[in-house]
Protein backbone atom coordinates (compact mmCIF):
# COMPACT_ATOMS: atom_id res chain seq x y z
CA UNK A 1 0.00 0.00 0.00
CA UNK A 2 1.50 3.70 -0.79
CA UNK A 3 1.20 4.97 2.60
CA UNK A 4 2.37 8.43 3.56
CA UNK A 5 4.81 8.82 6.59
CA UNK A 6 4.95 12.20 6.86
CA UNK A 7 4.60 14.60 9.96
CA UNK A 8 4.15 18.12 10.37
CA UNK A 9 5.42 20.33 13.50
CA UNK A 10 4.52 23.64 13.72
CA UNK A 11 6.70 26.00 16.33
CA UNK A 12 6.24 29.44 17.69
CA UNK A 13 4.66 30.38 13.96
CA UNK A 14 3.77 34.53 13.85
CA UNK A 15 2.08 36.63 11.05
CA UNK A 16 2.41 39.73 11.13
CA UNK A 17 0.23 42.25 8.22
CA UNK A 18 0.88 45.98 8.74
CA UNK A 19 0.98 46.83 12.18
CA UNK A 20 -1.12 44.12 13.52
CA UNK A 21 -0.12 40.63 14.43
CA UNK A 22 -2.42 37.95 12.45
CA UNK A 23 -0.92 35.05 14.36
CA UNK A 24 1.20 34.57 17.53
CA UNK A 25 3.35 31.80 18.65
CA UNK A 26 1.65 29.31 17.07
CA UNK A 27 2.37 25.51 18.05
CA UNK A 28 1.02 22.22 16.86
CA UNK A 29 1.70 18.61 15.83
CA UNK A 30 0.19 16.89 12.86
CA UNK A 31 0.59 13.14 12.34
CA UNK A 32 0.12 11.01 9.69
CA UNK A 33 -3.29 9.28 9.24
CA UNK A 34 -4.62 12.40 11.75
CA UNK A 35 -6.87 14.16 10.77
CA UNK A 36 -7.10 17.82 12.83
CA UNK A 37 -10.02 19.92 12.75
CA UNK A 38 -8.77 23.57 12.98
CA UNK A 39 -12.08 25.29 14.22
CA UNK A 40 -12.35 29.04 15.70
CA UNK A 41 -14.42 33.11 15.21
CA UNK A 42 -14.16 34.01 11.80
CA UNK A 43 -11.15 35.95 11.92
CA UNK A 44 -9.30 33.82 14.23
CA UNK A 45 -6.61 32.91 11.27
CA UNK A 46 -7.63 30.08 10.15
CA UNK A 47 -6.75 30.00 6.26
CA UNK A 48 -3.94 32.63 7.02
CA UNK A 49 -2.58 29.97 9.02
CA UNK A 50 -2.97 27.61 5.83
CA UNK A 51 -1.28 30.31 3.62
CA UNK A 52 1.65 30.02 6.15
CA UNK A 53 1.85 26.06 5.99
CA UNK A 54 1.44 26.78 1.67
CA UNK A 55 4.71 28.83 1.84
CA UNK A 56 2.08 32.22 0.13
CA UNK A 57 2.72 34.27 2.87
CA UNK A 58 5.86 35.00 4.93
CA UNK A 59 5.88 33.89 8.94
CA UNK A 60 8.64 33.65 11.79
CA UNK A 61 8.91 30.29 13.37
CA UNK A 62 9.42 27.31 12.34
CA UNK A 63 7.47 24.89 9.89
CA UNK A 64 9.12 21.15 9.99
CA UNK A 65 8.04 18.21 7.80
CA UNK A 66 9.54 14.71 8.63
CA UNK A 67 9.11 11.38 7.57
CA UNK A 68 8.70 8.22 9.80
CA UNK A 69 11.91 7.84 10.23
CA UNK A 70 12.39 11.51 11.69
CA UNK A 71 14.23 13.07 8.43
CA UNK A 72 13.44 16.53 7.48
CA UNK A 73 11.50 16.55 4.00
CA UNK A 74 12.82 20.06 2.30
CA UNK A 75 10.02 20.09 -0.17
CA UNK A 76 6.62 18.26 0.66
CA UNK A 77 3.83 18.24 -1.39
CA UNK A 78 1.42 19.76 0.01
CA UNK A 79 -2.27 19.45 -1.36
CA UNK A 80 -4.67 22.26 -0.87
CA UNK A 81 -8.62 22.76 -1.49
CA UNK A 82 -9.79 26.27 -1.04
CA UNK A 83 -12.99 27.64 0.43
CA UNK A 84 -13.77 29.69 -2.76
CA UNK A 85 -12.07 29.32 -6.00
CA UNK A 86 -12.27 32.27 -7.90
CA UNK A 87 -12.28 32.60 -11.81
CA UNK A 88 -13.89 33.47 -15.07
CA UNK A 89 -17.28 31.85 -15.40
CA UNK A 90 -17.10 31.88 -19.03
CA UNK A 91 -14.30 30.41 -20.15
CA UNK A 92 -14.43 27.66 -22.43
CA UNK A 93 -11.47 25.11 -20.37
CA UNK A 94 -13.54 21.62 -19.78
CA UNK A 95 -12.67 19.80 -16.63
CA UNK A 96 -10.60 17.41 -19.02
CA UNK A 97 -8.41 20.41 -20.44
CA UNK A 98 -7.41 21.34 -16.91
CA UNK A 99 -6.65 17.79 -15.27
CA UNK A 100 -4.85 16.66 -18.69
CA UNK A 101 -2.70 19.84 -18.49
CA UNK A 102 -1.71 19.44 -15.15
CA UNK A 103 -0.53 15.62 -15.76
CA UNK A 104 1.24 16.38 -19.13
CA UNK A 105 2.15 20.47 -18.52
CA UNK A 106 1.21 20.54 -22.08
CA UNK A 107 -1.48 23.69 -23.06
CA UNK A 108 -4.78 22.20 -23.50
CA UNK A 109 -4.87 23.58 -27.28
CA UNK A 110 -3.03 20.81 -28.34
CA UNK A 111 -4.91 17.98 -27.17
CA UNK A 112 -5.37 15.22 -24.75
CA UNK A 113 -3.36 11.78 -25.10
CA UNK A 114 -5.22 8.91 -24.65
CA UNK A 115 -3.22 7.57 -21.94
CA UNK A 116 -3.84 11.20 -20.08
CA UNK A 117 -8.00 11.49 -20.28
CA UNK A 118 -8.09 8.02 -19.33
CA UNK A 119 -5.63 7.98 -16.35
CA UNK A 120 -7.79 11.67 -15.99
CA UNK A 121 -10.96 9.31 -15.57
CA UNK A 122 -9.21 7.23 -13.26
CA UNK A 123 -8.65 10.16 -10.90
CA UNK A 124 -12.49 11.17 -10.85
CA UNK A 125 -13.54 7.65 -10.32
CA UNK A 126 -11.50 7.94 -7.18
CA UNK A 127 -13.36 11.22 -5.72
CA UNK A 128 -17.23 9.95 -6.97
CA UNK A 129 -16.84 11.68 -10.30
CA UNK A 130 -18.55 10.13 -13.53
CA UNK A 131 -16.53 10.37 -16.71
CA UNK A 132 -18.61 12.75 -18.19
CA UNK A 133 -17.50 15.42 -15.70
CA UNK A 134 -14.25 15.65 -18.21
CA UNK A 135 -16.19 17.37 -20.80
CA UNK A 136 -18.05 19.93 -18.26
CA UNK A 137 -16.47 23.40 -18.47
CA UNK A 138 -15.57 24.49 -15.06
CA UNK A 139 -18.02 27.67 -15.02
CA UNK A 140 -20.77 24.93 -15.38
CA UNK A 141 -20.05 22.86 -12.45
CA UNK A 142 -22.19 22.53 -9.21
CA UNK A 143 -20.34 23.49 -5.91
CA UNK A 144 -19.80 19.65 -5.23
CA UNK A 145 -18.96 19.02 -8.62
CA UNK A 146 -16.06 21.54 -8.38
CA UNK A 147 -14.87 20.25 -4.78
CA UNK A 148 -14.50 16.90 -6.20
CA UNK A 149 -12.16 18.36 -9.34
CA UNK A 150 -10.55 20.81 -6.88
CA UNK A 151 -10.00 17.48 -4.82
CA UNK A 152 -8.46 15.77 -7.74
CA UNK A 153 -5.81 18.46 -8.54
CA UNK A 154 -4.84 18.02 -4.15
CA UNK A 155 -4.48 14.51 -4.48
CA UNK A 156 -2.48 14.28 -7.71
CA UNK A 157 0.37 13.90 -7.43
CA UNK A 158 -0.34 12.13 -3.30
CA UNK A 159 0.32 14.96 -1.12
CA UNK A 160 2.46 14.47 1.93
CA UNK A 161 -0.40 17.17 3.55
CA UNK A 162 -3.75 17.76 2.61
CA UNK A 163 -5.47 21.39 3.88
CA UNK A 164 -9.21 21.62 3.35
CA UNK A 165 -10.19 24.89 3.95
CA UNK A 166 -13.89 24.89 4.11
CA UNK A 167 -14.58 22.72 1.36
CA UNK A 168 -18.17 22.09 1.19
CA UNK A 169 -18.96 25.63 1.79
CA UNK A 170 -20.49 25.30 -1.49
CA UNK A 171 -21.97 22.13 -1.16
CA UNK A 172 -25.37 20.37 -0.62
CA UNK A 173 -26.04 18.29 2.44
CA UNK A 174 -25.91 15.05 0.39
CA UNK A 175 -22.28 15.90 -0.90
CA UNK A 176 -20.90 17.05 2.01
CA UNK A 177 -21.16 13.55 3.63
CA UNK A 178 -19.97 11.85 0.54
CA UNK A 179 -17.49 14.70 0.44
CA UNK A 180 -16.57 13.79 4.03
CA UNK A 181 -16.27 9.89 3.56
CA UNK A 182 -14.25 10.13 0.24
CA UNK A 183 -11.74 12.32 2.41
CA UNK A 184 -11.81 9.91 5.44
CA UNK A 185 -11.04 7.07 2.93
CA UNK A 186 -8.13 8.88 1.45
CA UNK A 187 -6.68 9.02 5.08
CA UNK A 188 -7.42 5.62 5.79
CA UNK A 189 -6.03 4.33 2.59
CA UNK A 190 -2.56 6.61 2.27
CA UNK A 191 -2.26 7.80 6.28
CA UNK A 192 -1.64 11.16 4.64
CA UNK A 193 -1.67 13.82 7.93
CA UNK A 194 -4.99 16.44 6.82
CA UNK A 195 -5.77 19.62 8.28
CA UNK A 196 -9.40 20.31 8.21
CA UNK A 197 -10.66 23.39 8.65
CA UNK A 198 -14.14 23.66 9.17
CA UNK A 199 -16.78 25.70 10.88
CA UNK A 200 -19.61 22.66 11.67
CA UNK A 201 -19.22 20.95 14.70
CA UNK A 202 -21.29 18.06 13.67
CA UNK A 203 -18.78 17.69 10.80
CA UNK A 204 -15.69 18.11 13.38
CA UNK A 205 -17.48 15.26 15.99
CA UNK A 206 -17.94 12.95 13.14
CA UNK A 207 -14.94 13.25 11.37
CA UNK A 208 -11.58 14.47 12.88
CA UNK A 209 -9.17 12.76 15.27
CA UNK A 210 -8.08 15.76 16.69
CA UNK A 211 -9.10 19.48 17.09
CA UNK A 212 -7.39 22.39 17.65
CA UNK A 213 -9.03 26.12 18.79
CA UNK A 214 -7.47 28.63 17.25
CA UNK A 215 -7.66 32.61 18.21
CA UNK A 216 -4.76 34.01 17.13
CA UNK A 217 -2.73 31.81 18.57
CA UNK A 218 -4.05 27.67 19.65
CA UNK A 219 -6.41 28.10 22.52
CA UNK A 220 -6.53 24.53 23.38
CA UNK A 221 -6.22 21.44 21.47
CA UNK A 222 -6.02 17.40 21.94
CA UNK A 223 -8.38 14.99 21.08
CA UNK A 224 -12.17 16.09 19.61
CA UNK A 225 -14.00 14.59 22.83
CA UNK A 226 -11.86 17.17 25.01
CA UNK A 227 -11.79 20.24 22.63
CA UNK A 228 -15.10 19.98 22.14
CA UNK A 229 -15.90 19.86 26.12
CA UNK A 230 -13.75 23.16 27.25
CA UNK A 231 -15.31 26.20 28.08
CA UNK A 232 -13.18 28.29 25.49
CA UNK A 233 -14.59 26.01 23.16
CA UNK A 234 -18.54 26.24 24.70
CA UNK A 235 -17.81 30.33 24.71
CA UNK A 236 -16.51 30.82 21.16
CA UNK A 237 -19.34 28.88 19.42
CA UNK A 238 -22.21 29.49 22.22
CA UNK A 239 -22.63 26.06 23.09
CA UNK A 240 -25.28 25.40 26.22
CA UNK A 241 -23.79 23.76 29.08
CA UNK A 242 -25.22 20.35 28.08
CA UNK A 243 -23.43 20.19 25.01
CA UNK A 244 -25.97 21.46 22.36
CA UNK A 245 -25.33 24.67 20.64
CA UNK A 246 -28.55 27.80 20.94
CA UNK A 247 -30.85 27.66 18.79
Amino acid sequence: MDTCKCSTQIRNLTVKKHDGVILHNVSLDVHHGEILALIGRNGAGKTTLLKALLGRIPYTGSVIFSNAQGETIAKPRIGYVPQNLVFDRSTPVTVGDMLCANMSGFPVWLGHKKEETEKAVRLLAKVGGRPSLLKKRIGTLSGGELQRVLLVFALEPKPDLLLLDEPVSAVDRKGIEAFYDLVTSMRSEHQMPIILVSHDLNHVEKYATRAALLDGTIVVSGSVNEVMRTPEVRETFGLKLTGGMKR
